[in-house]
């Protein structure tokens, strides 16, 4: 009877103990579930703030939707330009080491006489800097004058390229770099590069703009958590005349009172894409920041988006 008895206790111990695991395992795999989707929703999470006017990265820093672009500026016109800009309002500036103008740039926040911490500065590494990015690196703090570089980019694809990554991974950890992304990168290059790193990349920059308007390549990047910005977003030297002249464009900016590169830039903004207009104009320089007062209808966005031409101006 005893005996009995004990077998009986063993085997309500063995179901209570089979129950328990059971139950541990259910919570545990919630718990995983509702982790991973907590990380998928914070990885897709790049909506814009257009109260603050910024987007936070996947680095967990905000950066402005709106900056200047520096390319082609050059001596005390980019010192001055730069300095109005943050003058302005703009809080984001972006340079590379193939405009020449680093050091000026540097120079234009320090004229400026707001706090570095308040300004974002992007600069790039050209593909002849990479065999030797941690010099080079260095060579952009230098020549900035800054403790930090907010986010640093690889300009286009090149040899060496997954390895001068691995330098910037690098300086993140060293506290040099605070984010870290990429210049020229389209879905191919991109599925190629992205299992050979650690770090995602904070954002990709392209071409982008109403003619060339990267339908497929946008929502690709934005859909693994990173930024989308644009250069050129006014067309650059292969468009700007003709984009802005546009007939469709003339008529919307008509419409709500405002000039055809506000237009674009407020369409980019609407797209979730980050803009870099580049000017040493100081009346376009302030007109171009003043996108945040109207808002484009979806039929508007729609005839823009009728512009797409497919013509790309540069090579990468």
């Amino acid at each position: 009877m005893k005996n009995k008895l004990n077998y009986i206790i063993i085997c309500i111990l063995i179901i209570e103990l089979i129950s328990c695991s059971k139950l541990f395992s259910s919570n545990q795999t919630n718990e995983i579930n509702q982790k991973s989707e907590v990380k998928n929703k914070m990885k897709n999470d790049i909506s814009f703030n257009l109260q603050t006017k910024t987007v936070r990265l996947n680095s967990g820093y905000d950066m402005p939707i709106i900056g200047i672009g520096t390319y082609s500026l050059t001596g005390e016109t980019c010192v001055n330009s730069v300095s109005t800009a943050i003058q302005n309002g703009y809080r984001l500036i972006d340079t590379a080491y193939m405009y020449h103008n680093e050091r000026e740039v540097g120079e234009g926040i320090k004229k400026s006489g707001v706090a570095r911490e308040e300004i974002f500065v992007i600069t790039k590494l050209y593909p002849n800097q990479f065999n030797d990015a941690e010099k080079s690196i260095n060579e952009a703090l230098e020549k900035l004058d800054i403790d930090y570089i907010d986010l640093m980019l690889l300009h286009h694809p090149g040899a060496n390229d997954v390895k001068a990554y691995k330098e910037m991974e690098k300086a993140v950890r060293e506290g040099k770099i605070r984010s870290i992304g990429l210049s020229n990168w389209y879905i191919k290059e991109l599925e190629s590069f992205l299992p050979k790193i650690t770090i995602m990349p904070a954002l990709v920059q392209n071409e982008i703009h109403p003619y060339y308007q990267e339908k497929e390549v946008i929502p690709y990047i934005q859909s693994k958590g990173i930024v989308v910005q644009s250069w050129y977003p006014l067309g650059g030297r292969g468009h700007q005349k003709e984009l802005l002249n546009d007939k469709v464009l003339k008529e919307i900016a008509q419409n709500h009172n405002k000039s055809v590169a506000q237009i674009i830039l407020r369409w980019d903004i609407q797209k979730e894409v980050v803009v870099i207009p580049g000017s040493s104009n100081p009346a376009h320089i302030k007109e171009n920041i003043d996108i945040f007062d109207f808002e484009l209808t979806a039929e508007e966005m729609q005839k823009i988006a009728s512009l797409e031409r497919n013509e790309k101006h540069d090579w990468y």
